[in-house]
């Protein structure tokens, strides 16, 4: 008990003594009040959040990042779900399929995402097509991520599919369950299970690059901060984008973290029994 309480005492001086020492080295630096002045203006994080006559609110851009991410990710789980599966179906009929969903994977991860989200943007408009040329700047921004994104997931889905035993699948054809059947209602429900504290890694980072449709003209929380800042000459407003996201990405990494814990306790427990 007193060791536990003196490990807690020991780590919270030591956290309080970096802090102050880091504190201490950027304030006594020569350039320190210029940049409080220019990423620290309390008038400005204010004004900004807000939003004045003429640039737009962050908070209320902000909730454009919410909302595509909201969109993007259950679009996400669905196509990355089926990439991996049709990956894992065998036999020479299926060959064409796993193929294209090979290029699929190589090519979007291959492809940086600013580049993908710049392609889609502003060269599916100058298609001039109907149906899918007459969008807005958001949705073909959502469907880069979309596209760009389930390429990842769709192999942390096969990581999961592969890491199912041999054996479940074969007690599966020794009921009686075909293949397909075997993938569906043994494999794949396991592997979801399996893999979902990396799919929570991966829609944070979602979350963060939400802020790159801003390239193509909507108005999230980066854009909307930059706006304020060309109009002010002064980065507050940046630091105002950064919060929120960050407001957004913490509990959501914590209960990442939780949930890894959780699984490593319960495989553990199954092995001491």
């Amino acid at each position: 008990m007193l060791g536990g309480r003196r490990a807690v005492l020991v780590s919270a001086a030591s956290t309080i003594v970096f802090f102050l020492v880091l504190g201490t080295i950027l304030v006594l630096s020569p350039g320190f009040d210029e940049v409080r002045d220019t990423f620290f203006d309390w008038h400005a994080i204010r004004e900004s959040f807000f939003g004045t006559d003429i640039s737009p609110s962050i908070w209320g851009a902000f909730l454009l990042n919410v909302k595509m991410f909201l969109i993007a990710e259950p679009l996400i789980l669905i196509l990355a779900l089926v990439i991996a599966v049709v990956r894992q179906i065998p036999g020479p009929v299926f060959f064409p399929f796993r193929l294209v969903a090979v290029a699929y994977t190589d090519f979007f991860r291959g492809v940086p995402l600013i580049l993908v989200v710049i392609l889609f943007g502003y060269g599916l408009p100058g298609l001039q097509m109907g149906g899918i040329s007459n969008f807005g700047p958001t949705v073909y921004g959502v469907a880069a991520l979309v596209l760009s994104y389930s390429a990842y997931v769709a192999e942390v889905y096969r990581a999961g599919i592969d890491s199912i035993h041999p054996s479940q699948v074969a007690a599966a054809r020794s009921l009686g369950l075909s293949r397909l059947q075997a993938l569906r209602h043994v494999v794949v429900p396991q592997a979801v299970r399996r893999v979902i504290p990396p799919l929570l890694n991966d829609f944070i980072s979602l979350q963060k690059d939400t802020a790159l449709v801003g390239l193509l003209g909507s108005i999230e929380a980066l854009k909307a901060a930059q706006i304020y800042s060309f109009q002010v000459f002064d980065y507050s407003s940046l630091l105002v984008a950064a919060f929120l996201f960050i407001l957004i990405t913490i509990p959501l990494a914590r209960f990442t973290d939780r949930l890894i814990a959780r699984g490593r306790l319960r495989r553990g427990g199954t092995a001491a029994r």
